[in-house]
């Protein structure tokens, strides 16, 4: 018998409880709150704010304060020294780290097992469930799935304590039986030197019956392309004829999306996003035909919003979910079971609906330009190149964007260097389309261009092939838990990239 058809029932139990989410979401947060003050009640940090004289959500509020990384580093940095009942009951022993802010290098998210159990490993379960009520055909089960991991080191020199990817943590702590279904083996997973783990994925995973792949869209793009170079096919769905689905995340799909259905043209292809981060799984897409996600609102995660308008004001307005309007932007704050006290993780996300809760993620608080009040959002600048690729057949595999605040001839302007996996035949007839594409979905942005008075139309700078890779590769920074910055409010990241591009 299959084991999909075997597996089935017991991934579609979680429907029902799923489909709650539209009729008792507050109830349920409340609940989730609750349950979270009572746990971390005799931590230090509990014991700091009062955690066990907290009877509501607006209690809660009142006394527990709003926190960034550099808030919590001091409670984190003693975790990481082995002390225990700290900002969760317990020792804590792994530790997620992810890009850092601006004084430091890395963050350090704390992982429990109760964050595994109920977040992490919960949303993967949900992410199947959700799969398979929506294609009552799937063999997914029948055969491998090929996940991307990242690595991890000892931390502190502590026993049996270590720092990573979150990847690397989930492959450590996943059940053994998961192993058997899954490629490449952990030790080639855990690998630390990128080149070396995606050659060895590739020949381990190329005769392998793989049904489903998961990961970030532009490391899995390299793996697949290695896979390609090997078995000499022309395309994946020759090498694995019954794959189906990219449970993908970490980063937009819009600029791979094209990239993927050239690599795979097979139409029983499927691609479900996931919104999975170091700091917990909020996400999932519950609908093939609907691109916004639902909130997953019963695991270890309490949510609240602060509007993007009050975003960096000394006191912000914050709302619970229950508040919240559809149409907007706002910056999302969590309370989790891996000891976050509204933690100000850095995305900002716009909801489509609100019976269930679906949203968009719309970019990051820090990733933005700003520079001439044109507020130009993640989201404006997926849409606008979305846009200028359909009107001239180009494919963007990767791209940053940043202001020139003022050249020679005192003019400003946006400057995008973008690496084409297709170049448009006309790179100014792509950059006039995707100005007046962000105008049309930007008013501020309109405003500015306005006679080109205070901005002018943005300029294009071409990538050469692989130039992103490279600057990861340079930066020590190769893998599925690194980004590109897709807009800066400053130079930095870019300049780099232009010198890099120049040699």
């Amino acid at each position: 018998m299959s084991l999909t058809r075997l597996a089935r029932p017991f991934f579609l139990r979680r429907i029902d409880a799923i489909e709650r989410y539209a009729e008792a979401a507050e109830e349920i947060q409340r609940g989730v709150l609750k349950k979270l003050l009572n746990q971390a009640a005799n931590t230090a940090y509990g014991h700091q704010y009062g955690f066990d004289s907290i009877k509501s959500y607006e209690a809660f509020a009142k006394q527990c304060p709003l926190n960034s990384y550099e808030e919590l580093k001091d409670y984190i940095d003693q975790m990481r020294h082995g002390k225990s009942d700290i900002l969760w009951p317990g020792r804590v022993r792994w530790f997620a780290k992810s890009s850092g802010t601006t004084n430091d290098k890395s963050k350090f998210i704390p992982v429990t097992p109760q964050s595994l159990k109920d977040t992490h490993y919960q949303g993967g379960a949900d992410a199947v469930s959700l799969y398979l009520h929506n294609h009552p055909q799937s063999r997914l089960f029948d055969g491998r799935a090929l996940i991307l991991g990242g690595s991890h080191q000892p931390n502190y020199n502590l026993p049996h304590s270590l720092v990573g990817d979150l990847s690397s943590i989930l492959i450590e702590n996943i059940n053994p039986l998961v192993n058997l279904l899954r490629v490449p083996s952990k030790r080639t997973a855990l690998l630390f030197d990128f080149e070396e783990k995606r050659d060895r994925i590739a020949r381990e995973a190329l005769h392998k019956n793989v049904t489903n792949i998961s990961g970030v869209p532009s490391w899995m793009l390299s793996v697949l392309n290695r896979v390609l170079e090997i078995s000499g096919k022309s395309n994946i769905a020759e090498v694995w004829p019954n794959l189906e689905v990219f449970f993908h995340g970490g980063i937009a799909f819009t600029p791979y999306r094209k990239l993927y259905t050239e690599l795979i043209p097979s139409s029983r292809m499927h691609y479900m996003e996931t919104y999975n981060a170091s700091e917990g799984f909020f996400g999932l897409q519950s609908l093939p035909t609907d691109p916004a996600m639902k909130l997953m609102i019963d695991y270890g995660v309490f949510y609240e919003f602060i509007p993007l308008e009050d975003v960096g004001k000394e006191d912000p307005r914050v709302l619970p979910l229950w508040e919240v309007s559809a149409g907007k932007n706002y910056a999302m704050v969590i309370t989790t079971s891996s000891g976050l006290w509204r933690y100000q993780i850095g995305d900002t996300v716009r909801f489509t609906q609100l019976r269930p809760y679906k949203f968009i993620i719309s970019g990051r608080t820090k990733s933005f330009i700003n520079a001439f009040g044109e507020e130009l959002i993640v989201d404006n600048a997926e849409k606008g190149l979305r846009k200028a690729c359909a009107d001239t057949g180009a494919v963007v595999s990767e791209y940053t964007a940043a202001p020139v605040f003022m050249d020679q001839e005192g003019k400003c302007r946006h400057q995008w260097l973008i690496e084409f996996a297709t170049p448009p035949a006309d790179v100014q007839a792509f950059a006039d389309i995707l100005d007046k594409a962000l105008q049309n979905v930007n008013s501020d942005y309109e405003a500015k261009r306005f006679k080109d008075i205070t901005l002018q139309r943005l300029e294009i700078v071409t990538a050469k092939k692989d130039l992103f890779n490279e600057w990861f590769k340079r930066a020590g920074r190769q893998g599925g838990q690194h980004k590109v910055p897709r807009l800066c409010n400053d130079r930095k990241v870019i300049e780099q990239l232009l010198s890099l591009n120049n040699e």
